[in-house]
């Protein structure tokens, strides 16, 4: 029985025999569509041609009887366009493995698009916090983080992007400090191009900053209001003034670009929705940012969640395009066993980058000459930054009042590792 992981495999036997002629008329391009059914998309140049057509029309009755109700009917199998670069342009594709020419495009119900990766932005440094799972003590990091760089001096901009599950701001902002509006009204106001009416009153200064400053911008303001509603329609494209369609992670990254700005911060951090959504993939992969923190706990639904986003990074050909740009983070190292547990983390995920995005070494070949690291290189974006557990940060909603009267020292002996790397990277920039 054909399924859905089937397809590809499928497609690869059906087209092999057909080598030379997809070289001739290439790009061809294997269209999966919402449901999951395929179709060949090739240019109008194929119709003129007698033989040319006979050949594709061959590929496309295999096709059918290959992948069955994965497949159109025989007689609708190919679609002829004459301009491929739009379609390639629509939807997000990757290389079909073994066949050069040869674009996979899937068609998506949700805007999640982790195959395709934005430059790193040319501004303020920006820093994703992202988790494959929550409860990793994720947006406590970030809020911990902040306070220790507005400590040196730097002005942060903090934006809560966990949209369906905020509470970020609780951690930096006492309730009557918070702001009228959040990200999510921005997001519904632009939509009929009202954002201009909530800007500026959707970002608040945390008070916790002493030499520099936190500017935070909450998912909501200090009344939700009709949270619910808002929510639904934050994912929405718009048609901007070119009368060109504007998905909703290209107005949060618009919306981005205008915060920075107008707040002229030093490093910007983007707390984003944990799992491999439309969300995760809007903060991850859309923002520009030059460092994505994956947090990480020992565990197997931790390591096989981002096997399968490195991996499927590795099958879409833009494994370059984001691996330096990764750093994992080693959250809630335990008290006890301390060590053994982060030998076992260091390990188990050095497994898992060697795998999906180091260059392999040939023999004869150096280290320094390919993106590979030893194990025990502490340097490498697999060696966890280490971020122990403490009891006194495990409740984000006591973290306010606990800054507040901090230890400096504390914070350092907690956060310390995660805190240099963000120092570091914010004075490469």
């Amino acid at each position: 029985m054909m399924t859905f992981d089937q397809i590809l495999p499928t497609v690869q036997k059906a087209l092999a025999p057909h080598k030379t002629l997809i070289a001739r008329i290439q790009p061809v391009i294997v269209n999966r569509d919402l449901n999951g059914r395929v179709r060949l998309i090739v240019s109008d140049d194929v119709e003129r041609d007698a033989d040319t057509l006979a050949g594709c029309r061959s590929i496309a009755k295999e096709l059918a009887e290959q992948l069955g109700a994965h497949a159109f009917p025989e007689e609708q199998m190919i679609l002829f366009e004459d301009d491929m670069t739009t379609v390639l342009a629509d939807a997000p594709g990757f290389a079909l493995e073994g066949f050069e020419g040869v674009i996979v495009v899937d068609r998506l119900a949700s805007e999640g698009r982790w195959a395709s990766i934005a430059p790193i932005s040319t501004g303020v440094p920006r820093v994703v916090f992202f988790s494959i799972k929550g409860g990793v003590g994720r947006s406590t990091a970030m809020a911990a983080s902040a306070w220790s760089l507005a400590q040196s001096g730097k002005r942060v901009l903090v934006l809560d992007l966990d949209l369906e599950s905020p509470g970020l701001s609780s951690g930096l902002l006492p309730a009557e400090r918070r702001p009228t509006y959040g990200i999510t009204d921005w997001l519904v106001e632009d939509l009929v191009d009202n954002g201009a009416a909530v800007f500026e009153d959707m970002m608040a200064t945390s008070e916790l900053a002493h030499d520099g400053e936190i500017y935070v911008v909450p998912a909501h303001g200090n009344d939700p209001g009709n949270y619910i509603a808002k929510l639904g329609r934050v994912w929405m494209p718009k048609i901007n003034e070119q009368g060109k369609q504007e998905g909703w992670s290209q107005r949060l990254s618009r919306l981005l670009d205008q915060l920075e700005q107008r707040w002229q911060p030093d490093i910007i951090l983007v707390d984003s929705r944990s799992g491999i959504d439309e969300v995760a993939s809007s903060c991850v992969t859309d923002l520009g940012a030059g460092l994505v923190l994956m947090f990480a706990i020992d565990g197997e639904q931790t390591w096989s969640g981002y096997r399968i986003l490195f991996e499927y990074w590795l099958k879409a050909g833009v494994v370059r395009d984001i691996r330096e740009r990764l750093q994992l983070v080693g959250a809630l190292i335990p008290e006890t066993g301390a060590a053994e547990y982060f030998s076992s983390l260091k390990e188990r995920s050095w497994d898992l980058f060697s795998d999906a995005l180091y260059d392999e070494v040939p023999p004869g070949a150096t280290i320094d000459e390919l993106w590979n690291f030893d194990d025990s290189d502490e340097g490498a974006p697999h060696y966890p930054w280490p971020i122990n557990w403490h009891r006194g940060f495990a409740a984000l909603t006591s973290l306010h009042s606990r800054l507040e009267k901090i230890d400096p020292q504390q914070v350092e002996s907690i956060y310390g590792s995660l805190i240099d790397g963000l120092n570091d990277f914010a004075g490469e920039r």
